[in-house]
């Protein structure tokens, strides 16, 4: 990716002086670098007040209540894992702590959950069912709060940056269906080898 970015400024840089826009080109370089300071700046209040907001959430027992209700429906899509595993709950609340914006603390819990399915898992060398639909379904990233995005919108001047959480959520919802309904597909297509491995 860096070569790409290296590569579009270089280009733009030679196609400005061959233009005799070299000026133009320079000075939207610099003003871009200082829009992206101040964005980033803007964003730690903004990030602040969210991963708090999103912490008390935490403390308080929302993310650990939402996890007891979508459980259910985590047992459904991952039944080849056992009703008493460990793996359900840290996938449950892997799930709720993404789906309100907490990253910080859905990372170690995803990485609880993936521990605990290669247990369960008869081929060591490669991933599980379940696995692959884990880790479909942490790709999809559904989001009930976008606070990154809204982070962004605030630190460029966006006047209302709250209009994008029905548009998140509604892409990040179709998203995060179609992956759990590919991953099935895919499970019936792949199926284990009676010794275990994948074929």
């Amino acid at each position: 990716m860096n070569y790409i970015f290296y590569f579009l400024i270089i280009v733009s840089i030679i196609a400005g002086a061959a233009n005799g826009k070299l000026d133009e080109v320079i000075n939207g370089i610099l003003s871009g670098a200082e829009l992206s300071v101040k964005v980033a700046f803007s964003l730690i209040g903004i990030m602040a007040f969210w991963l708090g907001m999103m912490k008390i959430a935490e403390k308080c027992g929302l993310v650990e209540f939402i996890s007891k209700i979508i459980k259910p429906i985590t047992r459904i899509l991952f039944n080849e894992i056992p009703e008493n595993s460990p793996a359900i709950g840290d996938i449950a609340m892997s799930f709720s702590a993404n789906a309100l914006g907490l990253t910080n603390a859905a990372t170690p819990i995803g990485i609880k959950a993936m521990e605990e399915l290669q247990q369960h898992n008869k081929d060591k060398k490669s991933a599980s069912n379940a696995m692959c639909m884990f880790l479909a379904m942490n790709t999809a990233g559904f989001q009930l709060i976008p606070a990154t995005v809204i982070a962004v919108l605030v630190g460029i001047g966006y006047k209302n940056p709250t209009s994008i959480i029905a548009p998140t959520l509604l892409v990040t919802t179709i998203a995060f269906v179609s992956a759990i309904i590919l991953a099935k597909i895919f499970q019936k297509i792949w199926k284990p080898q009676e010794n275990g491995g994948d074929e």
